[in-house]
């Protein structure tokens, strides 16, 4: 399966949402998040605008069933996104609302001839939205200044609908042709200039009911865990050691379960700079240092953030 990834930057965390898909074996490429600061508080009525470019190269693993072998892709990928920090019950949270695309060259082995494939469109438009139930209260700006973090405990929901480009006579594809859902837990703690954050999520996804070579297209679910350590320098400098896990997502094609239980780990780094008050920029990397399926493959990014809300 060919898949892309790229990273969404938004204030005070790293936010992939880009997914390049094929008809055999999909999982959405937040299981591949790696995202410090998700659950950070900020001022309440905050806007961000978020533009980011991400390269990607590596090799892809298929299901064994499929007689194409040696997959190798690159990925150009772009994101938009706009991002507002809310005052709920009293509680700090976000709405993200994201919209990628990307360019993929691939070329693997079919049935023992090489072939390559070109592709580019829109990826799956996601929103997704936090709020902090503990430690993190909703605060202006101006109260923000007094605040200082211990230990915040969040939750966020992520809902990735069916709207980017999908062709079910082709097997690679940037869109989904599906729903996903994903519910997240996160804890973070901070000592001084280090912070500790640790998240735990699933994905649950919809069938897809065009599939290539089949009647249906499903799921199982899967598991997601992440960790990061994360240093701040002083005067808005920070940077993040990344971690993540994810594992199952086993496809069944009209009643056939795949042989294709995903189980990965990647790591990684995310620096943060700011430019001014209203604009920062953002640059991270991740490579899989372990993979089940064989799938191996590295990713840099940046991201330019320009914000604006009352009192800056």
């Amino acid at each position: 399966m060919f898949r892309a990834f790229v990273t969404f930057i938004q204030s005070g965390f790293a936010r992939p949402a880009l997914l390049l898909i094929v008809g055999i074996s999909p999982w959405s490429v937040s299981a591949t998040d790696i995202e410090p600061r998700s659950y950070s508080n900020i001022p309440v009525g905050m806007n961000f605008l978020i533009a980011g470019y991400a390269y990607t190269k590596g090799n892809v693993a298929f299901a064994p069933s499929v007689p194409i072998k040696n997959g190798q892709l690159e990925i150009h990928s772009t994101v938009q996104a706009y991002v507002r920090s809310l005052d709920i019950w009293g509680k700090s949270g976000k709405i993200d609302i994201i919209f990628p695309e990307a360019w993929l060259s691939g070329q693997a082995d079919v049935l023992g001839k090489p072939r390559a494939r070109e592709i580019s469109g829109f990826a799956d438009p996601l929103v997704r939205l936090y709020v902090n139930l503990y430690g993190a209260p909703a605060l202006s700006l101006k109260e923000f200044a007094d605040y200082k973090q211990d230990t915040i405990i969040g939750i966020s929901l992520a809902v990735t609908a069916p709207g980017g480009q999908y062709d079910s006579t082709k097997l690679v594809n940037i869109g989904t042709n599906r729903w996903s859902v994903k519910p997240e837990i996160g804890v973070s703690k901070t000592w001084g200039a280090l912070t500790a954050e640790a998240a735990a999520g699933m994905f649950f996804y919809t069938d897809n009911d065009q599939p290539f070579l089949g009647n249906t297209l499903a799921q199982n679910r899967i598991y997601n865990f992440q960790g990061h350590l994360i240093y701040s320098f002083g005067s808005g400098i920070w940077g993040a050691f990344d971690t993540n896990y994810y594992t199952g997502g086993r496809t069944i094609t009209d009643n056939i379960t795949a042989d294709n239980l995903q189980q990965n780990w990647r790591v990684g780094g995310t620096l943060a700079l700011p430019i001014n008050r209203q604009n920062s920029i953002k640059i991270n990397g991740s490579t899989g240092i372990y993979s089940r399926s064989g799938s191996s493959y590295d990713i840099i990014g940046i991201a330019w953030q320009y914000r604006w809300g009352e009192g800056l």
